[in-house]
């Protein structure tokens, strides 16, 4: 059974090959596919007031325009002492351009002069799973930890390298790929999405 991923990120993609299953309850081997597998097709905005719009819009096309089930996820970095900011707009929060060196330094001059206490956050992951048929699940995870005061760690994308995990000194960037998938909110909520993946029906 094939299974589209409807994200262009690679290092999410493989990062979630990671953490869902293989086959159906069934039996039947899971093939998933990404977007790059399919031309002309492009995602649409992320015009969503929240979290879990975004996850839909993105899965919903997906699924329609393939035929496919299609999975799809929006994560907000929420920090405490920005009044949740950057929230839904973590992927564009320095500009609609921006990548993630300069999504990083603006958060990082954002608290400048706040010390860790200050500086606590929360990363959320709204992920989807939508039919061709128009079925549409929600599943959401969330990690708790602070902003740190630099760069840390070579692993991870996006705004691991700043990002300390609970009360520790680590980093996700710092985190081997099976350390971070056993925590990390992206992991908890598509391990919430691939107890109902499993569940598919082959036709």
């Amino acid at each position: 059974m094939k299974i589209l991923i409807a994200t262009a990120n690679v290092n999410k993609f493989r990062e979630l090959l990671h953490i869902l299953p293989s086959k159906l309850k069934n039996g039947t081997p899971i093939e998933y596919m990404s977007l790059s597998g399919f031309k002309g097709i492009v995602l649409p905005p992320e015009t969503g007031n929240t979290l879990e719009d975004n996850a839909e819009i993105k899965a919903v096309y997906a699924a329609r325009e393939t035929g496919l089930p299609a999975i799809s996820d929006d994560t907000g970095l929420e920090v405490q002492a920005l009044n949740g900011a950057p929230g839904v707009h973590t992927a564009r929060y320095a500009g609609e351009y921006a990548d993630a060196d300069d999504n990083n330094r603006k958060l990082l001059a954002a608290l400048d002069g706040k010390l860790l206490p200050a500086r606590a956050a929360s990363f959320r992951t709204v992920a989807c799973l939508a039919t061709p048929q128009g079925r549409v699940q929600i599943f959401d995870g969330k990690l708790d930890g602070f902003i740190g005061f630099g760069y840390k760690g070579e692993n991870g994308f996006g705004y691991d390298p700043i990002f300390l995990v609970g009360n520790s000194k680590k980093t996700l960037a710092e985190m081997t790929e099976t350390e971070k998938n056993q925590i990390s909110h992206r992991a908890k909520a598509f391990k919430k999405l691939a107890k109902h993946l499993i569940l598919l029906k082959t036709k």
